[in-house]
């Protein structure tokens, strides 16, 4: 009897394990190709009032990826990377952004050239030539798995000052063209007064450094949070921050929130605008 149980028991336990025991496959990667950049021009032609206008069409070949279990049925993503002459794909200014089973990419002119001026910021006032140098680096899924990188190529263009990323003020077709900039809310002097009066009209003034460009320097009482006006008494054309800290920052022109953050301490500070980038900075003097 005591026999018995124990063969029972040698057999469950030989089953089970065999039951238990995983079953590995590997699927190993057997290869592919790199691809391969081409553009449709080497000297791009950037000009105002042909923004709608191609600039430049690249194309690249499909790198077929080989996997063990046969030609890859995942999705190929490509890195398409833009960097001037010398920056190696490493600089400040590199621009890059990824296309997903792609084969192709068409720039308009506005498209491009709203890259170089405002996404790589580079000198465009007065215009430049530059070099810049391109490529696409493939890869597997999300993960970005088995990178293959392309060929470099080359192309010339001088970038012109793109339209603002943001709408500065006065520049819209309503009937306030002064080009008046405040600032408002519990992070000033004034508190949420909405229009100013007084002295406040003056002191929570913004100075006109350029049609994009405002500046202003004032003592805040720290913490609290303010909007920006461009009509006095007016909420409905104000700008406020989309992302960032009390000391930079993005903005946009519309009636939300959430507000721009005060600094967090009492102190006079430099407030710069940036309505061509869409941006906002704020350092303590």
């Amino acid at each position: 009897m005591k026999f018995y149980i124990n063969t029972i028991s040698l057999l469950a336990a030989i089953t089970l394990f065999f039951a238990c025991k995983k079953v590995e496959n590997r699927v190993i990667f057997e290869g592919g190709t790199n691809p391969v950049l081409t553009a449709s021009t080497t000297a791009v032609n950037l000009q105002p009032g042909l923004e709608t206008n191609t600039a430049i069409t690249l194309k690249w070949t499909n790198p077929d990826y080989k996997l063990s279990t046969g030609i890859s049925s995942q999705d190929v993503n490509y890195l398409f990377e833009i960097d001037t002459l010398g920056g190696n794909f490493s600089s400040g200014k590199k621009f890059e952004t990824i296309f997903a089973k792609d084969l192709s990419k068409t720039y308009t002119v506005a498209e491009l050239n709203n890259i170089m001026g405002n996404t790589m910021l580079l000198q465009i006032d007065p215009r430049r030539s530059y070099t810049f140098q391109a490529r696409i680096t493939a890869s597997i899924g999300d993960s970005k798995a088995v990178p293959l990188i392309s060929n470099v190529i080359t192309f010339t263009a001088s970038p012109f000052t793109p339209p603002p990323k943001v709408e500065a003020p006065g520049t819209s077709a309503n009937n306030y063209t002064d080009g008046n900039l405040w600032m408002t809310g519990d992070a000033t002097p004034a508190g949420w007064l909405n229009p100013l009066t007084g002295s406040y009209i003056t002191s929570q003034q913004f100075t006109k450094i350029s049609k994009t460009l405002y500046e202003i320097t004032i003592a805040l009482p720290g913490g609290g949070g303010y909007k920006l006006i461009q009509i006095n008494g007016d909420w409905g054309t104000q700008y406020h921050m989309t992302t960032g800290t009390w000391d930079n920052g993005n903005f946009e022109k519309k009636d939300s929130d959430p507000q721009f953050p005060g600094p967090p301490s009492a102190g006079t500070y430099k407030i710069t605008v940036n309505f061509q980038l869409g941006t906002y900075s704020a350092v303590k003097l």
